[in-house]
């Protein structure tokens, strides 16, 4: 994992198997599933193959994928910081992971006290910075 304050951060598995889905579909994205179709995932696409928009917050990096999540999901979730894990299993049937027999996996711990405050003084928008 890396820096305390980043607001999304990957385990090593997760690491991996980002390397792994690079080096088959090229540059990735994540977008964390709010619902819907594939539940509450973080899923992984191809760069640029879904569309962000102004309601959509970046959260930061996962080795060079940006990560993204819907504004009103972000009101739930601001609190925490998102550690993205791969477990075994199916993944969503939209993210790059189905097939592999492996899927990724958000766990999250509560900011300290301190760390929201500072966390609170960065603006948030919808795009990469």
């Amino acid at each position: 994992m890396t820096h305390a304050l980043d607001r999304v951060v990957a385990t090593p598995a997760a690491l991996q198997m980002i390397a792994e889905l690079r080096r088959r579909h090229g540059p990735l994205m994540f977008f964390q599933s709010g619902g819907c179709c594939d539940g509450s995932a973080p899923m992984c696409y191809p760069a640029g193959e879904f569309d962000v928009s102004a309601t959509d917050v970046y959260l930061g990096n996962l080795d060079g994928a940006p990560f993204y999540m819907g504004l009103e999901q972000f009101a739930y979730w601001e609190h925490t910081q998102l550690i993205i894990d791969v477990v075994a299993g199916n993944g969503g049937m939209f993210s790059l992971d189905n097939g592999t027999g492996r899927r990724f996996l958000t766990r999250s711990r509560l900011f300290t006290d301190e760390e929201f405050r500072v966390l609170s003084t960065q603006p948030v928008n919808g795009r990469e910075p």
